[in-house]
C-alpha cells in the first residue's frame, strides 16, 4: 500500500515536535526491555513537562483502593486515564496535561494510576479504571466525566459500556483523544499509516499482545476492545478524536458512527497534520494547541449540560 507523503501532510512546527520526542524516545523503543522504556518514557515526560497552571494544586490519594491524583476544582469532576500502550506511564506522566485541564474547565481532575502490563495483564488496567470511576462518582463533585488518551482512551469507553448506560453514576460527557479501541488491524488506518512517526502498526501489536500476556487473542471482550461490543446504546455524550497521522485513527471515526447508530450523542474529530501523542506539543504546535481547546471547551460544556455534536469548531 502506498504510504502517505508525511513531509506535505505534517508541518513543520509538528515535525520540530516529532524530532524534539525521538530526541529522547527513539522510534525503536518498544522493541527495548519494559524497564527501559519506562526510563526512556519518563525522560521524555520530563522533557515535556510545562508545569502547574497558577492557582492550580494536586493531592496524591487512592480512590477505589487506586492511587491517584486529585486536581481540586469545582463545578463537576474529570476522571482522566493516561496513555502509555498500558506499559508506561503514571501520575507523572500527565500531570501538567491534567493540571491544565484543571485550569482551563475549572473543573475537578482525577488521574487515576492503573496497574501496568507485563506485570499486571488484562483485565487488571480495566478493574482499576472500573473500581476508581465508581470511587470518583461517590466522592468527588458531580456530574462525572471521563476522559483519556490512547490507551486512557479504550479505560474510559470500557468504564462507559460497563457502568455508564442509562446516566448510571452522572457520568455526563466522555471525550477520547487518539484512542486505541481494537480496531481491525489489518484495515484502514492500521495500514495507511502503518509507519507514522510517534507510533507505527507494529507498536500498536506489540502493545495489544503484551496487553494480554503474549497468549492468543481473547476472543470479541468489550474490555479489552470496546469497538467489539454489540451494544453502544445509552451511552454518555462523547467526542472521539483523531490525529490523522496515526495508525489508530480510524478507531476513534468508527466508535462515533457505532454510537450514532445506536441514537447516542457523539462526534469524532479528526485533526489533520498531528500524530499520535500531540497533547505533548500543546505549547508548540498551533494544530495541537487548538486541538487542547477543543478537549477543554467541550469537557466544559459537557459538564454544563451544553455540548452539542454538531458544534463547529473553529
Amino acid at each position: 500500500m502506498e504510504q502517505p507523503d508525511y513531509t506535505r501532510l505534517i508541518d513543520a512546527e509538528t515535525w520540530d515536535f516529532i524530532r524534539r520526542s525521538e530526541a529522547s524516545y527513539p522510534p525503536d523503543t518498544a522493541s527495548l526491555s519494559i524497564a527501559d522504556q519506562r526510563a526512556i518514557y519518563d525522560a521524555l515526560c520530563r522533557e515535556f513537562h510545562l508545569g502547574y497552571p497558577p492557582g492550580i494544586t494536586a493531592e496524591d490519594r487512592p480512590f477505589g483502593g487506586v492511587p491517584s491524583r486529585l486536581y481540586p476544582g469545582k463545578g463537576g469532576t474529570v476522571a482522566y486515564f493516561h496513555g502509555g500502550g498500558f506499559v508506561v506511564g503514571g501520575l507523572h506522566s500527565h500531570d501538567d496535561i491534567c493540571a491544565e485541564i484543571c485550569a482551563r474547565t475549572g473543573l475537578t481532575v482525577v488521574s487515576v494510576d492503573y496497574r501496568l502490563c507485563p506485570e499486571h495483564p488484562h483485565p487488571a488496567a480495566y478493574l482499576d479504571a472500573l473500581a476508581a470511576t465508581r470511587a470518583i462518582a461517590d466522592e468527588c463533585p458531580a456530574p462525572l466525566l471521563l476522559a483519556g488518551d490512547s490507551a486512557g482512551g479504550n479505560l474510559a469507553a470500557s468504564v462507559a459500556q460497563a457502568i455508564g448506560r442509562k446516566g448510571a453514576f452522572g457520568i455526563a460527557g466522555m471525550v477520547l483523544i487518539y484512542p486505541g479501541l481494537g480496531g481491525d488491524k489489518d484495515f484502514g488506518s492500521y495500514l495507511t499509516h502503518a509507519n507514522a512517526p510517534m507510533l507505527t502498526r507494529d507498536d500498536v501489536l506489540f502493545y495489544s499482545s503484551i496487553r494480554h500476556g503474549n497468549a492468543p487473542a481473547p476472543s470479541p471482550d468489550p474490555t479489552f476492545a470496546p469497538l467489539s461490543d454489540s451494544d453502544f446504546s445509552d451511552l454518555p455524550p462523547t467526542l472521539a478524536i483523531a490525529a490523522e497521522c496515526d495508525p489508530l485513527a480510524d478507531d476513534a471515526t468508527h466508535y462515533a458512527v457505532r454510537l450514532t447508530a445506536a441514537g447516542v450523542q457523539a462526534r469524532a474529530i479528526v485533526e489533520p497534520g498531528l500524530v499520535h501523542g500531540y497533547l505533548r506539543a500543546r505549547a508548540t504546535v498551533p494544530r495541537a494547541a487548538a486541538s487542547f481547546d477543543r478537549i477543554t471547551r467541550t469537557l466544559t460544556a459537557m459538564a454544563n449540560g451544553t455540548w452539542s455534536e454538531t458544534e463547529e469548531f473553529a
